[in-house]
Parts: structure tokens; C-alpha cells; sequence
């Protein structure tokens, strides 16, 4: 079959597009960026892949979808976006079935949020909308509506993973006591895939999910209990949206955008309708508990095949980062140190193993002073790590960091700051003969900038002497 894949750098995206390759499929993957999309992941696939890059909001640009498909997936979302989300995400539909309406495609698959209350957040609302943008006479429509997803690297686990692990007692809003059916990814994978053509499934919704409907509460504490963690749960009735949007922005590592989102669509019970779904497609049901130790299998494999946290804010797209490529030179900051490096291939572990759990090779009570700042001014902070702690790709995240450029033959990292700062700053790795070059460039935006960059400069001295000391030097 040939297959337009939307989202394909999304985390869902990234592990349909593994699976369908797997079944030997041609996929055409529509990209809002390709400095993001590593196709050398895939060279070895059974099926075909292809690239086009396009922005479903801007109508114009879409020219580049090919006339021959049989199925499109439909994987756009905006719910960490600030603004009017629902708006983008609706027109991002419209635009969407009108460029699908144009080819031979019969079938559209769309995930989405289950939406059986009368009473839904602004993101549900927005989710039941772009269904019903999505509908059209030229296709058929399939509707998979989940709820919380459960897998390595999900928003959802991230979060339930955040909250048992750093609290031994927790102060929570009420809304923990909201029911939801959690579903695992493997389960979403094989249902996505599973209804491909199935004439039986044409315009019609189903709702997929788990074996157990279950409390926030009660996940939380399975969670702890899979972990061998014990934890102590009091709910208080006196949190106000806002008042549960930071605590669960500063407990965990969600930007306060996403929480603000989250805490809304968490007053909702998210409990599918009956259906026999998964008995016609002969997918057996896995259980959250089964569904947290398959997340920590792949976590302790380092097999973490995507991450919400790598998913691009939207003002980034806009902005276009990939410009940032080029350090500028005129105008900056820089603070340049070089060491003589006398064990190549270990020098190149670390750099291209630094931050997550591995820290940055210099004092880590200054990168958390850092990280607690940078979420008090509504940062990202210091916790969201990184997908894998080997390798790293265009488009990853590490920490507070965004890898704009990372070749291991060219022996070249770069990295875009994303925490809140009056400048832009990038930090750069390169090794040239036997000689490690280590560049922390810094734009500022007016005197506020100069000042920061001043005012930080003292602390520049303990990190960066020690991080390209500790990279450099061969404890063999």
C-alpha cells in the first residue's frame, strides 16, 4: 500500500512509521521540518520511504502530497500550544481533508480522545471538532478514540513516572480521583494498523482502550507498586485549576502550557464505550500493569523509540529554529576553551552522551539552580532528559537543550538553548585533530541580556572549565 503518514516525527508518529516500513509499505511522511527526520533510520526497512515537507495550516504548501495513496493517517495535534489551539487544529483538518479529497486515497485514520461526557475540556472539544472537520464523501473516515496512553516516553507514563517517583507523599487536587481506561502503545500501534482497509470500520468511531478502568489515584499507586515504591496519596478540595496547573508543572516535567491543558481534560472521566473491536482485529488486550513493566523494559534496554518531550512547541516551527544552525559571530558573547584530547572514542561518548542522567561533566548544584530558575519564569526546566542515552539525532531534546546538529564522524554536536533567557545561546562541541574545541556562544536582546550574560559569567568559569576538563580527560 502506499500511505501518507502525518506526524510522523510525533510520538506515535515515529513507532507507526517503524511498524508499517515493517509490513513493507510505501510511507510518505509529511513533515513540517525534515532537519528532523533521520532517514538513515530506515534504509534497511522492508517497505519504501518518502519525505515531503508541508505545514497542514497553510494551505499553499501542500501541493507536495502525491495523487496516489490508498490510506492517509492523521496524526496532527496542538494541545501544548498556547493560543487559540483549537482554531489551528481545526483548520490544520480542513486544510487537511481537502489535499486528501485530491487523491485516490480511500481511507482516513485518525486518532483521537475518547469524548463520551456532555462536559469536555477545550482539548477534547477541539479533538471532536477536528473529527468532524476530517469527514468527507471522497473517503472513508475511521475514528480511534483512546485515552490515556501508557508506553516509554509517553506523555501520560512521563508524568505518573514523575509524580510516584519524586513524591513519597502527595498533596493532590481532587481531579485524582477522575476515572480513565488507560491503554498501552503496543495496543494503539496494532489497533492503528490493525483497521487499515477494513471496510467495516469506514466511517464509524470506536473507542480503544485497556482492561481496567482506573482512578488517577489508583494508577499512580499501581505505578508505586510496580516500582516497589511506597507512596501515600491525601487529596485537599482547595486546588484551583491554576493552583493544580503549577503544581503539576513544577513537580513534573511538563511545560506549564501542556499542564495548564492536562489538569482541564483530567476533570473529564475518559472511559470508553463497549465494542468488539479488538476481538475482530484478534488483539489481545494488555493490562497497565503489564503496560508499565513493558515501559521499563524498553527504558532499561535504552530502546526508547520516541518522546513527547522531543515534540516541537509550535513557536519554534514558526520562527523556523534550523536557522540557528549558523552560530553568528558579530553581536555575541562567547565563551571558547579547548583541550587536547588523548582518547578520541571516549571523549566522543561523553559529549554525545551528555546531560539526562549523565549530567554535564560540571557542577550539578549549578545546573539545578539553573533548571529550578528557568521553571520558575516558565521554562522547561532541567528534567526532561533525554530519549536515549547513546545517541542523539536533530530534534532531540536534552534537558533544556535542543540538538540542532549532531554527527559522530564529523565529531560535531550542537545544541539550541530553550530555557527562558533576554538572548539566544548555543553551546557547541567539536573536535578537530587531536584538539576538543568547546564554544558556549550567547545573543543577547538588549541590555538585559548584557546583564545576564554578565551577571551568569562567574558561574561560566566552574561549568565550562570543568564539563571540557571532564570530556577531555582519560580515566583509563
Amino acid at each position: 500500500m502506499k500511505i501518507l503518514l502525518t506526524g510522523a516525527t510525533g510520538y506515535i508518529g515515529k513507532r507507526l512509521l517503524i511498524q508499517l516500513l515493517k509490513e513493507g509499505h510505501h510511507v510518505v511522511c509529511a513533515v513540517r521540518d525534515q532537519h528532523r527526520f533521520n532517514t538513515s533510520k530506515y534504509k534497511d526497512a522492508a517497505g519504501t520511504l518518502e519525505v515531503v515537507e508541508c505545514d497542514f495550516s497553510d494551505k499553499s504548501g501542500l501541493s507536495v502530497i502525491p495523487p496516489e495513496l490508498d490510506i492517509a493517517y492523521y496524526l496532527i495535534h496542538s494541545m501544548s500550544e498556547g493560543g487559540d489551539f483549537s482554531k489551528t487544529e481545526k483548520q490544520s483538518a480542513e486544510n487537511f481533508r481537502e489535499a486528501v479529497e485530491k487523491t485516490s486515497a480511500a481511507q482516513v485514520i485518525y486518532l483521537t480522545g475518547i469524548v463520551n461526557e456532555e462536559k469536555l475540556s477545550r482539548h477534547l472539544n477541539s479533538r471532536k471538532a477536528v473529527e468532524q472537520a476530517l469527514q468527507s464523501r471522497k473517503y472513508a473516515l475511521t475514528a480511534l478514540r483512546a485515552g490515556i496512553i501508557v508506553g516509554s516516553g509517553s506523555a501520560s507514563f512521563e508524568i505518573i513516572r514523575d509524580l510516584a517517583e519524586k513524591l513519597p507523599v502527595m498533596i493532590a487536587p481532587v481531579w485524582i480521583k477522575t476515572r480513565c481506561q488507560p491503554i498501552a502503545i503496543r495496543n494503539v500501534i496494532e489497533f492503528l494498523t490493525g483497521v487499515k482497509l477494513q471496510a467495516f470500520t469506514y466511517n464509524r468511531h470506536f473507542d480503544i482502550a485497556g482492561k481496567e478502568v482506573l482512578t488517577y489515584k489508583e494508577m499512580i499507586l499501581q505505578y508505586a507498586r510496580a516500582r516497589s515504591l511506597k507512596r501515600t496519596i491525601i487529596t485537599v478540595p482547595f486546588f484551583s485549576p491554576r493552583l493544580s496547573s503549577y503544581w503539576l508543572y513544577f513537580i513534573t516535567s511538563t511545560s506549564y502550557t501542556l499542564a495548564k491543558n492536562l489538569v482541564e481534560s483530567m476533570k473529564v472521566d475518559v472511559v470508553a464505550q463497549p465494542n468488539s473491536l479488538n476481538q475482530q482485529l484478534g488483539i489481545p488486550l494488555i493490562s497497565y500493569r503489564e503496560a508499565i513493566q513493558l515501559a521499563f523494559d524498553k527504558i532499561e534496554q535504552n530502546d526508547v523509540l520516541s518522546s513527547w518531550y522531543d515534540s516541537f512547541p509550535d513557536h519554534f516551527h514558526k520562527r523556523n529554529v534550523w536557522q540557528y544552525l549558523e552560530v553568528p559571530e558579530k553581536g555575541c558573547f562567547k565563551d571558547r576553551k579547548q583541550r587536547t584530547v588523548t582518547n578520541e572514542e571516549e571523549t566522543l561518548n561523553r559529549i554525545f552522551g551528555i546531560g539526562g542522567s549523565q549530567g554535564w561533566y560540571s557542577p550539578s548544584a549549578l545546573w539545578k539552580l539553573r533548571g529550578l530558575l528557568d521553571k520558575l519564569f516558565g521554562g522547561v526546566g532541567l528534567s526532561r532528559g533525554r530519549r536515549d542515552i547513546l545517541s542523539l539525532e536533530p530534534g532531540d531534546s536534552v534537558d533544556f537543550w535542543r540538538v540542532l546538529y549532531a554527527n559522530r564522524e564529523e565529531k560535531r554536536l550542537l545544541l539550541f538553548a530553550e530555557m527562558k533567557m533576554p538572548g539566544e545561546a548555543w553551546l557547541e562541541f567539536i573536535i578537530k585533530g587531536n584538539t576538543l574545541y568547546q564554544t558556549a556562544t550567547f545573543r543577547p536582546n538588549g541590555i538585559a541580556g548584557r546583564l545576564y550574560w554578565y551577571a551568569v559569567y562567574p558561574f561560566h568559569f566552574f561549568i565550562f572549565n570543568s564539563m571540557i576538563g571532564r570530556l577531555t580527560v582519560d580515566e583509563k
